[in-house]
């Protein structure tokens, strides 16, 4: 136990900054889609799903943004279309096809906390140190309910300590790691799987997708393209829309149907750009019980299932492992060392 202890306390102040940076970011990224109508007017707009109107929208971009990659359609609380462009570009663009706002990077508030939260501003790396992490805060979580069960009597409901006391902050430390511990595991765990997408896949046992069907070359008809997903799926909400990587690669558009969690869907309808028809299929909810495990991890990482119940778990949950972080520092970093006794001086 005393070794357990030790990890527990050395490790969670190691970490103790990280946690603070991925909870309160976390907690913010709640507030994301409020965020967004808050500061882009043309967010608040109705929303119209209609596929002629959708299609002329995204029709003009593909001719004004020759940089486009994909876009995400209106949807949720968010009345505008969110483009994805090639070298670390965005835009939101409102129903008519209007940018409203264009911008690279971190420069927007919204993606500056996403990408701190992602990948800790670092690129590629910053996402691997993230994913690292995360199971390492996982860990230090399910130490931490080791080390708690002999001291199970003096759990309490206290969160907040009373004084800078060593002992109030251990008791606050105590109290916020075991009323947060499950929701804490599941968005470690759940973060981490995210990172490490192709070992957790595999350990699901998670069924690669099958390769890309041969299409031809040319521009999408984006309004029929819409239109033939939708008769696809005549219950799902038409949800982004990829423009093909190259010539002779398909396009795609995702769709979201009753009863999956992920936010833009994973109901896939593959598009030959030469026709503008589709060619192959998949629906999210006849998937591999692999893939649709690991479909519902982004969801319950992101806060988009559960409804505002499940965002007050959020937004809680990110509080408190930063209080954790701060609280569990200060306790082990102000704790009295042992001094070694000083040698008595010779006469």
């Amino acid at each position: 136990m005393g070794a357990i202890r030790t990890l527990h306390a050395w490790a969670g102040t190691a970490l103790s900054i990280l946690a603070m940076v991925f909870g309160l970011t976390g907690s913010l990224l709640v507030f994301e889609d409020d965020w967004i109508r808050a500061t882009v007017p043309a967010a608040r707009a109705e929303i119209d799903l209609d596929a002629a109107r959708l299609g002329a929208a995204l029709d003009r971009l593909e001719a004004a943004e020759p940089r486009l990659t994909s876009v995400v359609l209106p949807g949720g609380a968010v009345g505008v279309h969110r483009l994805y462009l090639a070298d670390d570009g965005f835009a939101y663009v409102d129903a008519d096809g209007k940018v409203v706002d264009r911008w690279r990077g971190a420069a927007r508030a919204e993606t500056w906390i996403f990408d701190l939260h992602h990948e800790l501003l670092a690129g590629h790396t910053g996402k691997l140190v993230a994913g690292g992490a995360g199971l390492a805060l996982a860990l230090m979580i399910l130490t931490g309910l080791v080390v708690w069960i002999p001291a199970w009597r003096a759990t309490g409901w206290r969160v907040w300590p009373r004084s800078g006391a060593r002992r109030e902050l251990i008791g606050s430390h105590r109290n916020l790691g075991l009323i947060f511990a499950i929701p804490l595991v599941v968005f470690s765990l759940t973060g981490a799987a995210i990172v490490f997408h192709g070992t957790t896949q595999a350990l699901l046992g998670a069924v690669p997708a099958p390769p890309a069907p041969v299409v031809g070359t040319g521009d999408v008809d984006w309004a029929r393209a819409l239109a033939e997903a939708q008769a696809r799926f005549p219950e799902a909400t038409p949800r982004m829309a990829v423009r093909p990587a190259e010539p002779g690669k398909p396009a795609t558009i995702r769709l979201k149907q009753p009863g999956e969690w992920h936010p833009n869907g994973r109901t896939t309808v593959t598009i030959d750009p030469a026709t503008s028809r589709a060619v192959a299929t998949s629906d999210a909810n006849a998937l591999p019980n692999g893939v649709r495990a690991y479909n519902a991890f982004y969801p319950l990482h992101a806060s988009s299932v559960g409804g505002w119940l499940y965002d007050a778990v959020t937004l809680l949950s990110g509080v408190a492992m930063a209080a954790l972080g701060v609280i569990g520092a200060w306790a082990f970093l102000g704790k009295p060392r042992r001094r070694s006794p000083r040698s008595k001086p010779t006469r």
